[in-house]
């Protein structure tokens, strides 16, 4: 298992295999965002935090941390 701040291994340009794609940018959400998350559904971005935010889903509020993979804005 890789560490959390592990270094990327670079693509040497001998190499017979493709390079690594490039890293996906971080998502950034904004108070009042609508959202959409595979479980909970439609939402409201009430509260965004350095890792985290905390999404109005209506039934509940939800706080969804980094990186956010199953948070998709609308």
């Amino acid at each position: 298992m890789k560490p959390s701040g592990a270094a990327r291994r670079r693509h040497l340009p001998t190499s017979p295999f493709k390079p690594p794609p490039p890293a996906p940018p971080a998502k950034e959400f904004d108070v009042a965002d609508r959202v959409t998350h595979d479980k909970y559904g439609l939402g409201r971005v009430v509260e965004v935090e350095r890792d985290a935010v905390l999404v109005d889903f209506g039934t509940r509020k939800v706080r969804i941390n980094a990186p956010y993979a199953k948070l998709f804005p609308l």
